[in-house]
């Protein structure tokens, strides 16, 4: 008999078009030479989903995908990973997410966006898939559909955290709405808010990760983990508050790595680690996803990563 998802991975599935590392960017009319152009499954919620099941974990997905040849393509490459696909909707109307990703020697990469069928997500479709069995429901890519209404994301997190399901959100901000105003909805029903350190920035003003953190608790959330790519982590809750460095890998290709921490982060939580723990497991999911190229083509298996941590030592330094 078929064990129940112990996960469901929620939010925008984009299928990313990434270069290998080119010289510089072309000027107009120019063009520049790539060794490789992929095709490869990304967005928050597929690559939590991914990584998940490579660390292990039974996980379902739910998201919207267009009736095209890329929804397709990412229907067959999830089911074929093992993820439960069964609450993807497909929609004839709107075709699939794409991300064209540009990657640079030496710098951060680029993004050009097609929202696509990921608009048309609606809490209600999150509603209907939520089961008892649940252990964590995880949100990515807040902000990048507009039919999610906050209010009903908070009903929907409020049911969930009811029957015993830890609450996992984070968020892609493409403009420079008030961010605040929805937040404050939605963060009283957050246990565990995720973002990146510029993301915290569009979203408070500030730049100091801690005053971040701390304009996200004030806001309600549970307990903040914001990356800061190189510069590690931070984490602060009511009861912990320190700062984690980063593991040194090469750099390849930086997509996919802060979901790749999210879902270090979350198996944490489904083995009942504490939270320095939880960011030691997701920096070093995140440090083997930007070794190369596409989102998810790095990321350790479960025995690699508990080989990796065995020889490794993420430093945590109490604020």
């Amino acid at each position: 008999m078929e064990t129940a998802p112990e996960v469901l991975s929620a939010g925008i599935i984009v299928v990313d078009h990434v270069s290998a590392p080119i010289e510089h960017l072309p000027a107009s009319g120019e063009l520049v030479l790539t060794r490789s152009c992929d095709l490869f499954i990304g967005g928050c919620a597929a690559n939590v989903a991914i990584d998940l099941t490579k660390l292990g974990r039974r996980v379902a997905i739910l998201g919207n995908l267009g009736r095209d040849v890329l929804g397709e393509f990412a229907e067959r490459t999830l089911r074929n990973l093992g993820i439960e696909t069964s609450q993807l909707v497909f929609w004839d109307n709107s075709p699939t997410s794409q991300t064209l990703v540009v990657n640079v020697k030496g710098e951060d990469r680029r993004f050009i966006h097609l929202r696509g069928a990921n608009d048309l997500l609606s809490a209600g479709q999150l509603s209907e898939t939520l089961t008892p069995q649940t252990r964590v429901l995880y949100l990515g890519g807040l902000f990048l559909m507009d039919r999610l209404d906050p209010e009903e994301v908070s009903t929907l997190f409020r049911q969930a955290r009811k029957q015993g399901t830890t609450t996992v959100l984070d968020v892609v901000t493409p403009d420079g709405r008030d961010y605040g105003k929805s937040l404050q909805r939605i963060l009283p029903e957050t246990d565990f808010f995720l973002p990146n350190r510029d993301e915290a920035n569009l979203m408070t003003g500030l730049s100091d990760p801690w005053d971040q953190a701390q304009q996200f608790r004030d806001w309600g959330a549970g307990s903040v983990a914001i990356t800061c790519g190189s510069a590690g982590s931070i984490f602060l809750s009511a009861n912990d508050s320190f700062r984690a460095e980063a593991f040194a890998v090469p750099l390849v290709d930086g997509t996919g790595g802060g979901d790749a921490f999210s879902a270090g982060f979350i198996s944490g939580l489904l083995d009942h680690l504490d939270a320095s723990q939880c960011v030691a497991r997701g920096s070093a999911l995140g440090a083997s996803s930007v070794r190369r190229a596409g989102a998810t083509e790095g990321v350790f298996t479960r025995d690699e990563l508990e080989e990796f941590l065995a020889e490794q030592t993420l430093k945590v330094h109490p604020r």
